[in-house]
């Protein structure tokens, strides 16, 4: 019975940050209310804040939970091999899962959503920053270096250069999406920007 019980709450619990994600992604934090959140998770308001004490509680829980969609990410940058002969394919295909990943609707709905609300939540801001993007650039400097370390790359400042690889993919549809308010790119045009930023890293990195 208190198994069944608790598998109730967690149902729930999934529901209402499924729920919360949708209506701050549509209406954004403060055009959201937690009566939204109940009616779009089909439960009562004093469910919601059962599980949540309040709207700024829930909204950090949504916003660090995709933290954890880092994790693959972070295990494909780690497991480049050394090979000269076949970096450049295995850079352009990890190019094409980050920018992928990286320019889905709802990650860069997300992206606009705390970037809107830094100046109220600076703290949660700088969590998913670090929990997420930031991880994934330590770990693609730890394997630039080692990269380095075995005569494949030159890079004087690893990280610098996880900088760099980044920005030549994310510049672009990044920066268009933000100001457009929605994607603008093709599949097509993703395969292009994952390997002319290949290249142009490569010029400089090789």
């Amino acid at each position: 019975m208190e198994a069944a019980e608790k598998g109730r709450s967690a149902l729930k619990h999934q529901a209402i940050m499924q729920a919360a994600t949708n209506v701050f992604l549509r209406k954004g934090y403060a055009g959201t209310s937690m009566d939204d959140i109940a009616k779009l998770a089909a439960v009562s308001k004093q469910t919601v804040y059962k599980h949540f004490q309040d709207k700024e509680t829930l909204f950090a829980a949504i916003v660090l939970a995709t933290t954890d969609r880092i994790d693959t990410m972070v295990d494909l940058v780690a497991r480049i091999p050394a090979n000269a002969e076949t970096l450049e394919d295995n850079l352009t295909l990890l190019a094409r899962q980050f920018l992928t990943g990286l320019t889905q609707p709802e990650v860069l709905q997300l992206r606009r959503l705390i970037i809107a609300n830094a100046d109220t939540f600076p703290d949660l801001g700088a969590t998913w920053y670090e929990q997420g993007f930031e991880r994934v650039l330590a770990t693609l400097a730890s394997t630039f270096q080692r990269l380095t370390g075995d005569g494949v790359l030159h890079t004087d400042d690893p990280l610098q250069a996880a900088h760099h690889f980044c920005g030549l993919l994310l510049w672009i549809p990044v920066n268009k999406a933000m100001f457009h308010g929605s994607p603008q790119h093709t599949d097509t045009e993703l395969d292009h920007l994952a390997t002319a930023g290949v290249r142009a890293f490569l010029a400089a990195y090789r």
